[in-house]
């Protein structure tokens, strides 16, 4: 398992590209819709960045995400904690699961090889 992204959810998701991009040299790694919700990805490096328009403001506007190679295997060892969600299957083939952490922090589990 290795960090992947943190992800933020904005208002103007034009805007935070463009502030991303021009004062802190993140470039747009890819875009795309899930659920209602414009998402784009920017990276620095071996950081990146989920910027998310078009949820409703919640306590849980902020998550953090593991990549992992097989999410089943996950699934299975994390039976016993609170899954929030999923699994999902992105548009780019990427499959996903939230979970929430003892303290009701969302923790992102994401494989993005199939197995």
């Amino acid at each position: 398992m290795r960090f992947h992204h943190y992800a933020i959810e904005v208002n103007n998701i034009e805007e935070s590209v463009a502030f991303y991009e021009n004062y802190l040299g993140l470039q747009e790694e890819c875009r795309m819709f899930f659920m209602g919700e414009e998402i784009v990805f920017l990276v620095l490096g071996d950081f990146r960045l989920e910027l998310i328009s078009g949820q409703q403001k919640t306590d849980k506007a902020t998550h953090i995400c593991f990549e992992v190679s097989y999410l089943l295997g996950v699934m299975n060892r994390l039976e016993d904690i609170c899954k929030i969600e999923g699994p999902y299957t992105l548009e780019n083939g990427w499959e996903i699961v939230f979970f929430e952490g003892p303290d009701r922090e969302v923790i992102e589990f994401l494989q993005i090889q199939p197995v």
